[in-house]
C-alpha cells in the first residue's frame, strides 16, 4: 500500500462564519494528498493528462470527526487501498495533533479525453 503525509496549515479564507474549517475545503485537502502521493511516485498529474490519462473522481466519501480551525496545522495521510485496470481507491486521515479530524476515502477512474475508461498506466496498477 502507498501512502504519504503532507502538513496543511488551514487558511482564514478557509473557515466558515464559526471560525470552523468549512466543509467543503475537506475534499480540496484530500486532492492535495493526491497529488502529492502520485508526485512522490515521480510522476504528476500534468504527466498523465500528457499522455492522454485522465483521473475523474467516481465517489467520495468524509467522516467528520473533529472540528479544525483557522491556523491549525494538520496533518494528512493519504493512502492508495487498492487499484484494478482501471480505478484507484483512497483512503484519508486528517490529523491535528493526534486528534483524528475527518476521514475518508475515494475512486478515481482512468478515461480518455473522450471520457471512454481506458486501462491505468501500468505504473499506478503496480502503485499498491
Amino acid at each position: 500500500m502507498l501512502s504519504g503525509e503532507i502538513t496543511i496549515r488551514v487558511r482564514y479564507a478557509e473557515t466558515d462564519r464559526m471560525g470552523l474549517l468549512h466543509h467543503a475545503n475537506y475534499l480540496i485537502y484530500f486532492e492535495q494528498g493526491r497529488t502529492e502521493l502520485l508526485r512522490s511516485s515521480g510522476y504528476s498529474y500534468k504527466d498523465l493528462e500528457d499522455q492522454g490519462y485522465l483521473l475523474v473522481l467516481t465517489k467520495i466519501e468524509v467522516r467528520y470527526r473533529s472540528p479544525a480551525r483557522y491556523d491549525d496545522l494538520l496533518t494528512l495521510r493519504t493512502s492508495t487501498l487498492r487499484t484494478t485496470a482501471a480505478r484507484i481507491d483512497h483512503g484519508y486521515e486528517l490529523s491535528r495533533e493526534g486528534v483524528l479530524v475527518a476521514e475518508g476515502s475515494s475512486t478515481l477512474a482512468c478515461v480518455d479525453r473522450e471520457g471512454k475508461v481506458q486501462v491505468l498506466p501500468e505504473f499506478l496498477r503496480d502503485a499498491e
